[in-house]
């Protein structure tokens, strides 16, 4: 067992040198990322943000992002799928998780199998920060899971009702975590069994991935139509958000993913094929500068609308904003 291990709601300041998530569960995986460099953020602004796959890096590269910076830059090196990384690779990896650079975190995502186990060990050699993200397999850890996105939000469920939610919307962490939140918001806190009968019955076929598609294509004002007809209908601001981010993330790890079938690199970066593949349709007129401010906004987007911001609704907007200005390479500052 690692010698500590955290929730992303639980992150220490500043930030330690090497985080490792372990587990694929897509979710919990992106939300840690965003908390990693939500926190970084508060600690510095200008930090510099890097994400690759295990499978896409090489040694020489490693030297470049995770040596000492010439000009002192806080930077945050994110490495997905750390079990791809190739033998070479991990050998110059090692040291750097044993030792990061000053001004460097490293957050490393490794599933937690058998492959690759020594750079698993190796962090966790290291004491690196710990956080969990496998997948739930159970119906009673799902069931855990959406209690616990029921009360982050303010709410409770009846034992009933979380069964009919479970029965209706499936395994899906995604799909459970936003219904949960819209569940709380619009039954002002107390859901019941004829509250979730009533959801499923006539819920409005308006989401925050519906926001996010729109938005990473340029489409500022129908994404921003959408985003006001989602929080008309109850759609809770930390959902659209996390779709924001799901949006961009996705983009930005396609796009940077180079050539290949949709079947290739969903194999390389552990996506399904058919997101790879709507990704990649929706990375067309992006720049490496444009995803990485975008990456930002929608860092800082998590942060606000957890309480950072004073107006939620008018953070979004401005991601929303933001996120086009991005895309067409006209990015501004806050």
């Amino acid at each position: 067992m690692p010698a500590r291990a955290v929730s992303p709601d639980d992150l220490p300041s500043p930030l330690p040198g090497v985080l490792l998530l372990v587990g694929d569960e897509d979710l919990l995986i992106d939300r840690a990322i965003s908390a990693v460099t939500a926190a970084a953020r508060r600690v510095d602004p200008e930090v510099v943000e890097t994400e690759r796959t295990g499978g896409a890096i090489e040694g020489p590269e490693l030297h470049e992002m995770l040596g000492p910076s010439l000009f002192g830059d806080a930077r945050v090196m994110i490495i997905r799928a750390a079990q791809d990384v190739r033998v070479a690779a991990a050998a110059v990896l090692g040291p750097y998780l044993s030792s990061p650079a000053d001004g460097t975190t490293v957050v490393l995502q490794h599933a937690g199998g058998a492959k690759g186990k020594a750079v698993l060990d190796t962090a966790r050699k290291a004491k690196a920060l710990e956080i969990g993200c496998t997948k739930l397999t159970r119906p009673d850890e799902r069931a855990d899971f959406v209690r616990t996105e029921i009360r982050r939000h303010g709410g409770r469920i009846d034992p009933e009702a979380l069964s009919m939610l479970m029965d209706a919307v499936g395994s899906d962490l995604r799909e459970l975590a936003s219904v949960a939140g819209q569940l709380v918001s619009d039954s002002g806190g107390d859901i019941g069994l004829e509250m979730v009968r009533a959801f499923h019955k006539g819920r409005a076929e308006v989401t925050g991935f519906a926001v996010s598609d729109l938005a990473v294509v340029g489409r500022s004002g129908p994404a921003l139509e959408a985003l006001r007809f989602a929080l008309s209908v109850g759609v809770p601001h930390v959902v659209i958000a996390d779709a924001l981010a799901d949006g961009v993330r996705s983009v930005a790890r396609v796009w940077s993913a180079g050539r290949g079938s949709e079947y290739e690199l969903a194999k390389r970066l552990g996506m399904p094929p058919w997101k790879v593949k709507r990704a990649g349709s929706q990375g067309r007129g992006w720049t490496e500068d444009g995803l990485r401010h975008a990456l930002g906004v929608v860092a800082t987007l998590n942060a606000d609308v957890k309480g950072a911001a004073a107006d939620p609704a008018f953070a979004l907007e401005q991601a929303v904003r933001r996120i086009g200005a991005a895309r067409a390479a006209k990015v501004s500052a806050r």
